[in-house]
């Protein structure tokens, strides 16, 4: 009897584990839900994608050791090139490979479902390369990666984001040897674009944090490892020409990527912190 109930368990656990796994658990599901949506900007009624599970990689090295992926969905490109398909009901699954030299000025963005006027101003707030090169410098990061990577977020179909964007993705990441992949979504939509790409990164061996501003979204459908706070769509990384508290977002969400033993959200302490600050005169 007692060794009955443990394969049962066994079972139970393979069928859990198998779940945690799936990038979009019941997937075929999920698209007859979104067959039946009639698009709209606002996503109306939109079936934003629930999982249950989340896939998890340990890490294996301490941040100074590490490799660091950037991931932005904020639709950034270098001006004179392609840019992203702002017009698809579909959204556009493609995605850019920046060298990290590039600068500010030269970048033009696809913003989709985020207003991007402070990205515009301090491209900081949405992808703080700046940032993570001054932790690079000051040995809070091994490295950051010599590219890093850019699609549009606004994304209905989730589908195609498990099963084109993500991988593809995953590949690139692997091919640079990354240890750990930061990912800062711009809009609503792109907190379910980026939780799927972080679900399949991670399933494939590279830990992740996702940086978040929308925790129902973030909830259904479960990126691995995530910080969360009370920000805004499009400053993500932290309010534009204010270094200290883009330092504060992103400190605390790549300190959590070592401590995290399983899946989970945490609520970051940027708020009381910052409000503090404001009170001194700080700014």
């Amino acid at each position: 009897m007692l060794s009955a109930i443990k394969d049962l368990l066994g079972i139970k656990e393979e069928n859990k584990a198998k779940i945690g796994n799936e990038i979009i658990e019941n997937v075929e599901v999920w698209s007859a839900r979104y067959s039946k949506w009639k698009f709209n900007e606002n996503l109306t009624n939109y079936p934003f994608v629930e999982n249950r599970y989340a896939p998890f990689t340990p890490a294996r090295r301490a941040l100074p050791m590490l490799n660091l992926a950037l991931i932005s969905s904020a639709g950034a490109y270098i001006d004179g090139t392609q840019p992203f398909d702002t017009t698809s009901t579909e959204g556009d699954v493609s995605f850019r490979e920046i060298p990290r030299e590039v600068d500010a000025k030269d970048l033009a963005y696809s913003a989709r479902g985020y207003n991007p006027e402070a990205v515009i101003q301090d491209r900081n707030a949405q992808i703080p390369i700046d940032r993570l090169l001054e932790y690079e410098k000051n040995a809070v990061i091994g490295s950051l990666n010599e590219v890093w990577w850019s699609f549009c977020g606004f994304i209905p179909n989730a589908k195609r984001v498990a099963e084109e964007l993500a991988p593809r993705l995953t590949e690139r990441l692997h091919r640079y040897n990354v240890q750990a992949a930061l990912l800062i979504p711009a809009s609503r939509l792109c907190h379910q674009s980026v939780a799927i790409v972080a679900r399949k990164i991670e399933q494939s061996g590279i830990p992740t944090m996702v940086i978040a501003v929308d925790k129902e979204i973030i909830e259904k459908v479960r990126p691995p490892r995530a910080g969360y706070y009370e920000g805004e769509y499009g400053s993500v990384a932290g309010k534009p020409n204010w270094k200290q508290y883009q330092l504060r977002v992103l400190d605390e969400s790549l300190r959590w990527i070592e401590p995290f033993d399983q899946p989970g959200i945490r609520k970051l302490v940027v708020d009381l912190e910052t409000k503090t600050e404001e009170e001194r005169g700080e700014k």
